[in-house]
């Protein structure tokens, strides 16, 4: 809702990503505070949807298609893995851009924004 009228706005999701081995033990509270801070400018700014951070990838579980079978792990074998995300309900593409730098300085982080449907 913007200044009183409520109307469908794009979702977007803005993602950041940790590389493989990522020690979050060394985040300290400068930064917990300021990834508080982003969180509350989103509250205030009502764009925030939902928020949730992410274990480490060996805490994931893959189902596999073929057989349903189920293997420790991610899916997918990369060099960094989604530590936490945003779903943000916004005007467009360049204010879920502007969250996502604000999210790449607070978390410290390479961010990916991506629409929804």
């Amino acid at each position: 809702m913007y200044a009183g009228k409520t109307f469908a706005m794009p979702k977007y999701w803005v993602c950041i990503f940790r590389p493989e081995g990522y020690d979050a033990s060394g985040e300290g509270e400068e930064m917990a505070r300021e990834i508080d801070a982003l969180n509350g400018a989103m509250v205030t700014a009502g764009v925030r949807e939902f928020v949730g951070g992410l274990q480490p990838p060996a805490t994931a579980r893959a189902i596999h298609r073929a057989d349903s079978s189920v293997s420790q792990g991610p899916l997918l074998a990369t060099a960094a893995h989604p530590g936490g995300f945003w779903v943000l309900d916004v005007l467009g593409e360049d204010e879920a851009l502007e969250w996502g730098r604000k999210a790449a300085a607070a978390c410290r982080a390479d961010v990916q924004v991506w629409p929804f449907h």
